[in-house]
């Protein structure tokens, strides 16, 4: 999981967005958001913070109603899951990687840089 624990900078406020608390993200282990016209998911996963896209890249099913086990985000729609860590989809499927966005935490918020996503 790409997170850093700097603080963002004033130079950087036009890049990262404050997308939830970081008790708000300890309660709930799934917080939907929408930055910029993007729906994204802000997902802990035990000590491990992350955002991604959340529409799955195959069929568009709500990622926010799959579950996360194993390391992997399971979409509702159909059977297949992706590595939280790469992204990647589950052997089998005709998907891209789902996209991810870069983590920051601060004492208080949980930040995304929505303009950097990750691939793989």
């Amino acid at each position: 999981m790409n997170m850093c624990a700097a603080p963002i900078s004033a130079d950087d406020r036009d890049r990262w967005v404050a997308v939830c608390t970081r008790d708000r993200l300890a309660a709930q282990q799934i917080v939907c958001a929408t930055v910029a016209g993007v729906g994204v998911l802000i997902i802990r996963d035990g000590e491990n913070f992350l955002a991604c896209e959340r529409a799955c890249p195959h069929e568009q099913a709500d990622l926010s109603r799959g579950h996360i086990a194993d390391g992997r985000l399971h979409c509702p729609h159909h059977r297949a899951s992706f590595s939280l860590t790469t992204g990647e989809v589950s052997a089998g499927w005709p998907s891209r990687p789902l996209r991810r966005f870069r983590v920051r935490l601060d004492d208080v918020q949980v930040w995304i840089d929505i303009q950097a996503s990750e691939q793989g």
